[in-house]
């Protein structure tokens, strides 16, 4: 639709040039309120009926009269108020549809963006709200890729942040253990620290004496001291390994994993920081409850200051992030060295070192940053884009966009599937939030294992038939389905509250609803092949002819057929428009929409058992273009389809 509407201001405009100073933008051109009013509506006549300061209803006749006939337009009426409707020519809208099903209209807009999401902090295993914002960013990335866009996927890796130190304060001072023994530990690793990190935070609050011994390992990382610096690395990079194996189930990669130290090995936040004094963005306070910090004064927060360098020397976040934006952007003048740290087929996952190395890609330098990270960072996200307005880079903090979502809760069904323990008082609501440092959640692994023991039950049910290794298969694409579709289809500032039921249901706004359909699409054309010899070569050589015999349909079967042309080539503009509104429940609920008519128009009208051969005709062409569409639609989402369920 987009191609089509392209082409069709491009028509509007020649035709209205000689009497109107319209720009093409100004062409605007939308759906009307009802089916029954046309496939189209022009709305620019209001607009122009304001600058002329006439009747928009007469200004719109006179524009009928001027762009009448208009090729690929079937009818073209106003309707009271003041707009142009406009009734398509169904043959050849249907046929060019078809032919251009290969070639997105979508075009590039920027040099290079990065896109920075999931940054799991490496001290314990992944979590469920952790599955929440990989999906959000990898349909991000799938979406600017389609369009066409250079994309760079980054990872954050805060290996000498707090969590990190508290881990490595858990290994010394509570277990006793040196680098050789944690090297020893067999058993799953991220799992390991999630139940140490827990009982670390326990300890604080016991030993509130001991947040002394916190801070001066916390510093003796960053100081990249022995033996903490190397008990932090190697259990950040052991539990990133786990990270990235967690990501892979549903389909999550990435290019680079920028390492925090070695933000702090080469220099990158003194090299920040030298800018930001030397613009007076930061100063040192010499009273009150920040004296001895380096502060910056927030915009419209009146005089409050956020601490950029602690009284100790140590950097906060929010520092540490400025320096890292400055990176991404080309703007620090500074930059990392990588080295390979995963290979898996022909990809390659890169990660910072702290010396050169041989034959290393380039990354960094974007014209546009994406910081995928939950809605309770938005404040700090603001003091990242004020750092980059006070050195004067206003450009790039126009182009850093933080992609907020809300957390996501366990319903007590949830809680009840995975025998957590809670207390009485949670037992009473109707929801709980996960806390890392209490161990209560969902661990992302746990999750992704119990979905996919449910939904090999429903495939054993259905297709007894199946081989194990087919039925493995079909589980974990299934599950896969309902992790994503679920995490996608709620506004992403809303608080999504799991429910393994839900997610894994056949029927209603699931994931398994949706590859069920794709599913049963792909099984249509498997068995025109397998009884009628009908293959890829005749439906392209059908396409190609453009002999679609519409006068063949009448009533209702041409209603639900145009219904289904016109929703289904609206899908680029859907990806448009999730993209610049970052609200990706647009597109799932897209293909939810389209699978619901598509199922509703298969179950009145029989392709296979079509008897005229013109009926069936339009009929396989009619499906093949909603089995493409969806088949893109799947791709965005990151759902797998199986190919058989």
């Amino acid at each position: 639709m987009l191609r089509y509407k392209n082409s069709l201001r491009k028509k509007l405009h020649d035709k209205l040039k000689v009497k109107h100073s319209l720009s093409l933008e100004d062409l605007e051109i939308g759906y009307p309120p009802q089916a029954k009013f046309g496939d189209l509506a022009l709305t620019f006549p209001f607009e122009l009926a304001k600058k002329m300061k006439a009747e928009p209803r007469k200004v719109a006749q006179e524009i009928v009269q001027l762009i009448s006939p208009l090729e690929g337009v079937e009818k073209i009426e106003v309707a009271v108020p003041g707009y142009i409707n406009l009734f398509l020519d169904k043959r050849s809208f249907f046929s060019q549809q078809l032919l251009t099903l290969d070639t997105p209209s979508l075009s590039p807009q920027e040099e290079h963006i990065i896109v920075e999401h999931t940054n799991i902090n490496p001290n314990k295993a992944a979590h469920i709200g952790h599955l929440r914002n990989a999906c959000l960013g990898d349909t991000l990335v799938r979406c600017l890729k389609y369009k066409d866009e250079k994309v760079e996927v980054q990872n954050y890796v805060d290996d000498t942040g707090v969590q990190v130190g508290d881990v490595v304060f858990g290994f010394m001072d509570m277990e006793k253990k040196k680098l050789s023994d944690i090297a020893k530990i067999k058993e799953k690793f991220d799992y390991y620290c999630w139940d140490l990190y827990r009982r670390v935070a326990a300890y604080f609050e016991k030993n509130p004496e001991a947040q002394e011994r916190r801070s001066e390992i916390l510093k003796k990382i960053e100081e990249r001291e022995k033996p903490e610096v190397e008990l932090a690395h190697h259990i950040s990079r052991r539990i990133l390994k786990s990270h990235l194996q967690t990501m892979d189930r549903i389909g999550v990669s990435y290019d680079l994993l920028p390492c925090e130290s070695d933000i702090l090995g080469l220099k990158f936040w003194e090299k920040a920081f030298s800018l930001l004094k030397a613009q007076k963005a930061v100063y040192l306070a010499s009273s009150g409850p920040n004296q001895d910090c380096w502060v910056m004064e927030t915009e419209d927060e009146g005089q409050k200051e956020k601490v950029i360098v602690r009284s100790d020397g140590t950097v906060t976040y929010v520092g540490k992030d400025i320096a890292y934006q400055l990176w991404k952007f080309g703007l620090l003048g500074r930059d990392f060295y990588y080295e390979p740290f995963i290979k898996k087929d022909d990809k390659t996952i890169w990660i910072t070192a702290s010396a050169p190395q041989k034959d290393s890609p380039q990354f960094g330098r974007g014209s546009q940053v994406y910081n995928v990270i939950d809605i309770r960072q938005a404040y700090l996200q603001k003091i990242v884009v004020q750092g980059l307005k006070s050195l004067k880079y206003f450009k790039q903090a126009a182009k850093s966009i933080h992609f907020s979502y809300e957390m996501v809760a366990l319903s007590q069904k949830s809680l009840e599937e995975l025998n957590l323990e809670i207390s009485e008082e949670d037992k009473e609501r109707s929801f709980l939030e996960v806390s890392g440092r209490k161990g209560l959640g969902i661990k992302a692994d746990d999750l992704l294992d119990r979905l996919e023991e449910k939904a090999l039950a429903e495939v054993e049910k259905r297709n007894p038939e199946f081989t194990e290794s087919q039925k493995t298969s079909i589980a974990r694409q299934i599950s896969c389905g309902a992790l994503r579709y679920f995490m996608l289809k709620y506004a992403r500032n809303s608080i999504i509250v799991f429910d393994f039921d839900e997610a894994l249901n056949f029927e209603g706004e699931t994931g398994p609803y949706l590859q069920y359909t794709l599913v049963r699409l792909n099984s249509i054309f498997r068995k025109l092949e397998e009884r009628e010899s009908f293959g890829e070569k005749d439906l392209q050589d059908l396409i190609s002819s453009g002999e679609i015999p519409l006068e063949m349909l009448s009533g209702e079967e041409l209603t639900r057929f145009w219904d289904l042309v016109l929703y289904a080539s609206q899908f680029e503009e859907e990806v448009l428009h999730s993209i610049h509104s970052l609200e990706f429940s647009h597109l799932a609920k897209f293909a939810f929409n389209l699978c619901q008519k598509f199922n509703a128009y298969y179950h009145l009208y029989s392709i296979l058992g079509a008897e005229n051969s013109q009926f069936k005709q339009i009929r396989i062409l009619t499906i093949y273009h909603i089995k493409e569409v969806l088949g893109k639609a799947f791709s965005l989402l990151g759902i797998p389809l199986p190919e058989r369920m």
